[in-house]
């Protein structure tokens, strides 16, 4: 029989709070956290906007020896693993950690360091180079750094799916616990993509937003959008086993009830024609769940603010839910967030969770001007209470790969 799977703690890092509590208050409140870039120099860029974080120490969190070993994204993902266990108030030295897990996706993974280390090869030579290098980058060393600061020795692994990533990552989360091959698992995604290289790679593909304004920058779904708002964080969340969370007399979040993974099979950035994707991999999450499409109150969309993105999950969106499409909400809090990369989906799950616990529709902000393309319930600028008993999470990446999270209230 397969094992019930809850969200029991969550922890962010995030331009718009780093703290759960915090973040979860802002979304609701419609603050956004996009602002004028500063960690990089963008003075000969095309965008110079991006949900950069201001107040992150490093130091409240991680050993400042530690801190000196760890690219910017593991020191993210280590913070908010910290605070989603604290939030959980799980016994860390009573948990048989050999069915303790790690699963932290990540987009990019070091590339701060990265960026820095080349540039110290090239001006003071290869003896120069850091013999931290390669561990600090390396894409797993997140999901690593976790399990050795918490013990952690059961499933443990890093999935790269581009801007899929962290939901992947929560999906296979779920389903090991479900098959009883973990008792807890530590999972979501981290990103700190705010540096020159990869600023100027999105630049120059042209999916970045040349809108100089914070304020109406990321405008998901609406006819003036121009493309996405690079942002930096991380998002985790304690999956656990249902049972043992009762027992233990844990605060419950939500449950996940069902997940989808598909590949459009089709380009390497762009999405398929009609969202065909899309669509197959929301029909297996709520397929998995063991519900019917309209038994879904909210969805929590990818979007991106992208013009191909938004038309096409639009599409796909109106594929699964036919009519009920025309009254479905359904909002981009990326308006809100900007886009995490990798670790969009973790904080866009966490937004998804507390919205289901608490009746919430959060908004999708800066929506002004209605795209005949992309006419969806889309919770204009301001959210609002409601009653739903479930909840849907997209998450798409460069590549083709698709991911849909179902959550169940509780």
């Amino acid at each position: 029989m397969k094992k019930r799977v809850v969200i029991t703690g969550t922890g962010v890092i995030s331009s718009l709070g780093n703290s759960s509590a915090e973040f979860w208050q802002n979304i609701k409140r419609g603050k956004s956290g996009i602002s004028q870039i500063e960690r990089a120099d963008v003075s000969d860029l095309p965008t110079i906007v991006g949900a950069e974080i201001k107040n992150f120490d490093p130091s409240e969190f991680i050993d400042k020896k530690e801190i000196k070993r760890m690219d910017r994204f593991a020191q993210f993902a280590v913070a908010a693993a910290q605070m989603a266990i604290e939030d959980s108030k799980l016994d860390m030295e009573g948990l048989n950690k050999d069915r303790l897990g790690v699963i932290i996706g990540t987009g990019i993974g070091g590339l701060e360091t990265l960026e820095n280390q080349h540039k110290i090869l090239l001006e003071k030579g290869p003896g120069r180079v850091s013999p931290f290098f390669v561990p600090m980058m390396i894409p797993n060393i997140a999901a690593a750094n976790i399990a050795i600061r918490f013990g952690a020795k059961g499933f443990n692994e890093c999935v790269v799916t581009a801007c899929a990533s962290s939901v992947n990552s929560i999906g296979d989360a779920f389903k090991i616990i479900q098959r009883n091959d973990a008792d807890v698992i530590i999972a979501g995604g981290t990103e700190a993509p705010i540096v020159r290289l990869a600023l100027a790679g999105f630049c120059a593909n042209k999916t970045m937003t040349t809108n100089s304004d914070p304020s109406t920058a990321c405008r998901p779904f609406d006819m003036d959008r121009d493309g996405f708002i690079i942002g930096e964080g991380a998002g985790v969340l304690i999956l656990e086993e249902y049972e043992a969370a009762i027992k233990r007399g844990a605060r419950i979040i939500a449950e996940i009830v069902g997940y989808g993974c598909t590949n459009d099979a089709y380009h390497i950035t762009a999405p398929a024609e009609g969202g065909e994707g899309a669509v197959r991999c929301m029909k297996l999450a709520v397929e998995d769940a063991g519900i019917t499409a309209p038994d879904i109150g909210y969805v929590n969309a990818h979007g991106t603010s992208t013009k191909l993105n938004d038309k096409s999950e639009t599409q796909a969106i109106k594929t699964v839910f036919g009519e009920y499409a025309k009254i479905l909400p359904v909002s981009s809090t990326k308006s809100m967030t900007g886009h995490l990369l990798g670790a969009a989906g973790a904080i866009e799950t966490i937004i998804t969770a507390h919205a289901l616990k608490e009746g919430f529709l959060p908004p999708t902000i800066n929506y002004r001007t209605p795209d005949p393309e992309c006419d969806l319930n889309c919770v204009p600028n301001k959210g609002k209470e409601t009653n739903m008993s479930y909840a849907l999470t997209n998450s798409f990446g460069f590549g083709g790969h698709n991911a849909t999270l179902v959550m169940k209230k509780v």
